[in-house]
């Protein structure tokens, strides 16, 4: 029996995935939590073959929680389940010791079978996230600047902010803004924006 503990704060979505293994005679949830630290906590509760994790999660983010739980448990198994698809994301998680990646849009089928395989000691990512990665590996990781900007830009800091505070011109900053667009695969303003503040990650 694959034993497995779900960690997503939407309940719509945690009932769904519930809903879905539930007939699996081979898959049973022995644990759900809705951030972070009860994650933790329902891990070291359970020790599950296999963890399902949201990356944006209240109190402490998927990808920390990753990271500490492998950590602490080597062999468990953990998979990304996220709407987030920016190469950034997919590095931080396999960096933290995920062995899988799916999207929120993918299948209940999809999901099971990224449960099996990793429980056997595969990888599984979504094809969206593998075709992505290919075209990534050699353009797609920020460059140290571009960071720096992008975590600016978290703290509500306007293009003439930044360019003082780094003391470069206004058009290098457009010029990195526009990179960090096309490497994350954003698409105007608002994204990027949004994509900086709601980011967990350790720019």
């Amino acid at each position: 029996m694959i034993t497995v503990v779900i960690a997503e704060d939407h309940q719509a979505m945690l009932d769904g995935i519930r809903l879905s293994l539930r007939l699996e005679n081979d898959i049973r949830i022995v644990g759900e939590a809705g951030d972070g630290e009860q994650l933790l906590e329902v891990v070291r509760e359970k020790k599950p073959y296999v963890v399902v994790t949201d990356i944006r999660m209240p109190k402490c983010d998927g990808i920390t929680a990753t990271r500490l739980i492998k950590k602490e448990f080597p062999k468990i198994k953990v998979i990304a389940f996220s709407m987030f698809d920016q190469p950034v994301a997919v590095a931080q998680m396999r960096d933290a010791g995920a062995s899988g990646y799916l999207m929120k849009s993918s299948s209940v089928f999809l999901l099971q079978k990224a449960i099996r395989a990793v429980f056997l000691g595969h990888t599984f990512f979504d094809d969206a996230i593998i075709a992505q990665d290919a075209a990534a590996i050699d353009n797609n990781v920020l460059s140290v600047r571009e960071k720096e900007i992008l975590r600016l830009i978290g703290e509500g800091k306007s293009t003439e902010d930044i360019s003082e505070l780094l003391c470069i011109s206004v058009e290098t900053v457009k010029t990195h803004r526009k990179n960090i667009h096309r490497k994350i695969n954003l698409h105007g303003k608002s994204d990027l924006i949004r994509y900086a503040i709601e980011s967990k990650f350790d720019f």
